[in-house]
């Protein structure tokens, strides 16, 4: 009985949180279901938005067990926002990323998605460190073989956020890198080492 409290309360305390960052969206006033409905089911769906500001492009399960829910409530509180046009989502591979709605274009919403699968972002995160690595030094950075660089490669590639024409040139470098840079305490501590050193990386013409 104590566990089962310990464990609601830190589901609260975990929706208070992202509840308090979602309140804040201007898509909050969209959210509301148009009924009486209850304070609970607003929490949640506040706490979804919230989360989903500072996670966008995160996977259903990731949202569910970041948020404590169960499958069934994230179903629902996550079909009710799509409804309401105040959260979309898209197909990737085996995953349905999340998004608040009308945030992110559909090359960004390509990058998040990338971004939040490791050997991808660090990928990514080498190009933008140096543009000129080949395969072999990607694959001896990320401690992986050459085939996984070319299956991940192949897969950005037909993303659009890389060209294959001569060597490995990320597409869009500058919009990945302030991607990177915004969001990096949500991609884990190789983003958050990069966006510390990030205005390093960035380039000027003239």
């Amino acid at each position: 009985m104590g566990e089962e409290r310990g464990v609601d309360e830190s589901k609260r305390s975990t929706l208070r949180r992202f509840a308090a960052l979602g309140a804040a969206s201007p898509l909050t006033r969209l959210a509301g279901d148009g009924s009486s409905g209850s304070a609970s089911s607003s929490n949640v769906r506040d706490a979804i938005l919230g989360y989903l500001a500072t996670t966008p492009g995160a996977h259903f399960s990731k949202l569910r067990d970041d948020l404590k829910l169960g499958t069934g409530e994230t179903q629902h509180h996550l079909r009710r926002l799509e409804e309401r046009g105040t959260v979309e989502s898209r197909r990737d591979g085996d995953y349905r990323r999340f998004f608040p709605a009308g945030r992110f274009s559909a090359f960004e919403q390509d990058a998040l998605g990338y971004l939040r699968r490791g050997t991808a972002r660090g990928m990514v995160l080498a190009l933008l460190r140096d543009p000129d690595a080949s395969g072999g030094d990607l694959a001896e950075t990320l401690d992986v073989s050459r085939s996984t660089v070319s299956k991940y490669a192949a897969e950005l590639d037909s993303a659009g956020l890389l060209s294959r024409e001569d060597g490995y040139a990320l597409e869009r470098p500058e919009a990945l890198l302030m991607l990177v840079v915004r969001y990096a305490d949500s991609f884990g501590p190789d983003a958050v080492a990069f966006a510390s050193e990030a205005a390093e990386y960035v380039r000027y013409d003239g």
